[in-house]
């Protein structure tokens, strides 16, 4: 079992490297995606990405509990993508209002990596996990930005800590932030 976190900003290229990687693996992949088509503009981002993957390759389309969904599904399966985290937890976030206590919040997020997080662990495939970096900007001006941009880096620190390998991504330049073995 290896797990690969990729992490960046939006456009960066990291859900191509995810699938350049998977390629690069061999064998059978399941591509977990986690986007909901709220809009037309989605809907149309999401048919691109189902049109950049190969065809063999298995999907799940999988908003919450992706881990115990996972699981279900992974049968026969050497390379799991996961395409990607920070929409995971949108979903998630988007469960809530303004007013939403930011423990219950964390709880829920935590819960959700942490079933993903034990998914990973009774598994032999390889997990390719994507995700965006959030914080690397001004602190949001609101309090509802603010604690999805706190949900967001903890969940992608769980995530971080637990990979064998991170790639920060940058205008489609891969950066290693932690090499398998370290």
């Amino acid at each position: 079992m290896k797990t690969t976190l990729i992490i960046g900003g939006a456009r960066s290229g990291k859900s191509t490297l995810a699938q350049e990687m998977a390629l690069k693996a061999g064998g059978n992949v399941l591509f977990v995606a986690t986007a909901e088509a709220g809009d037309a503009d989605m809907k149309k981002r999401i048919e691109m990405h189902r049109k950049s993957r190969p065809t063999d390759w298995s999907t799940l389309e999988a908003t919450t509990h992706i881990g115990s969904q996972i699981i279900k599904n992974m049968d026969k399966v050497q390379t799991i993508i996961i395409d990607c985290i920070t929409l995971l937890i949108n979903n998630i976030f988007m469960q809530y209002d303004e007013n939403t206590d930011a423990d219950l919040a964390d709880k829920e997020v935590t819960a959700e990596i942490k079933e993903l997080l034990d998914c990973i662990d009774g598994s032999d495939a390889h997990f390719i996990i994507v995700t965006n970096e959030f914080g690397l900007g001004v602190v949001p001006a609101d309090r509802v930005s603010r604690l999805y941009r706190d949900l967001l880096g903890r969940a992608n620190q769980m995530l971080a800590e637990h990979a064998d390998e991170v790639y920060l991504l940058v205008s489609g330049i891969p950066l290693t932030v932690k090499e398998a073995g370290h």
